[in-house]
């Protein structure tokens, strides 16, 4: 599953100041349910039962060009659900079972995420995203917002790092659908996105300004933000100067 994870590696910051990692989609579609379950269970024990297995279903179009499914997805992870927990795992089993969360952002997958799982994981979302979805969520469920970072003061460089970033998920009509509701407009979709619009999605400038954006994201309901510490000089690697500058101390 390594290929699933974000950025090459995840990081979850959670309210009680411990790093989590996690997959950051796993994508159901493309592994069988005692897969998922095994592999979780391992990289729970490796780590510590530090690890988060992140599931979704990706989207229809994206889903064509891998060659793998997208028909009811909803119904699909309901029962790709109840598979892993009836899977076999001969291994010595973790002290507990890894935690499972649903990348979900419409209400019957939201819903599905509160009930059968500990909640739901966030992408390419807002702090007012992350708001309407603890509301739809309820108290209770965990909302792991994800929040793509870049340790860059420079505004031009940041905002055109962040273009790049940004540049895939624009094209991606239900992603463009979601921001619509929040009031963004054509405009803000050309030319790699508005500068409201990248400074909606991506927090940049120096540490002390991402961490006022990571409050936000828990104010907002969040209890747990994953960082994607973009490279400012536009590496493919995660920035390991930002993972330092924003790791719990």
């Amino acid at each position: 599953m390594g290929r699933e994870i974000f950025s090459l590696s995840s990081y979850l910051l959670s309210q009680t100041e411990r790093v989590i990692v996690g997959t950051g989609v796993a994508i159901a579609f493309s592994y069988e349910p005692i897969v998922a379950a095994s592999a979780a269970k391992t990289l729970s024990e490796l780590s510590g039962d530090r690890f988060i297995l992140g599931l979704g279903v990706s989207n229809k179009g994206y889903n064509a060009r891998r060659g793998i499914g997208y028909e009811k997805p909803v119904a699909f992870m309901r029962e790709y659900l109840a598979k892993m927990k009836t899977a076999p795992y001969v291994a010595p089993p973790p002290q507990q079972e890894p935690p499972i969360v649903i990348a979900a952002m419409m209400p019957k997958m939201l819903q599905l995420a509160a009930t059968e799982t500990c909640g739901t994981l966030t992408y390419f979302t807002t702090t007012e995203q992350t708001a309407g979805y603890r509301k739809m969520l309820g108290p209770n469920p965990w909302l792991c917002a994800v929040q793509v970072v870049i340790l860059e003061t420079d505004a031009a460089n940041a905002r055109a790092r962040a273009r790049r970033y940004m540049q895939t998920y624009l094209a991606i009509e239900h992603y463009l659908h979601r921001l619509r509701r929040l009031g963004f407009s054509e405009a803000d979709f050309v030319n790699g996105g508005s500068d409201r619009l990248v400074d909606a999605i991506v927090a940049w400038g120096d540490a002390n300004k991402i961490h006022e954006r990571i409050a936000d994201q828990f104010k907002a309901g969040a209890t747990h933000v994953c960082i994607i510490p973009l490279d400012p000089q536009g590496g493919v690697r995660p920035d390991v100067r930002a993972i330092e500058a924003l790791a719990p101390k």
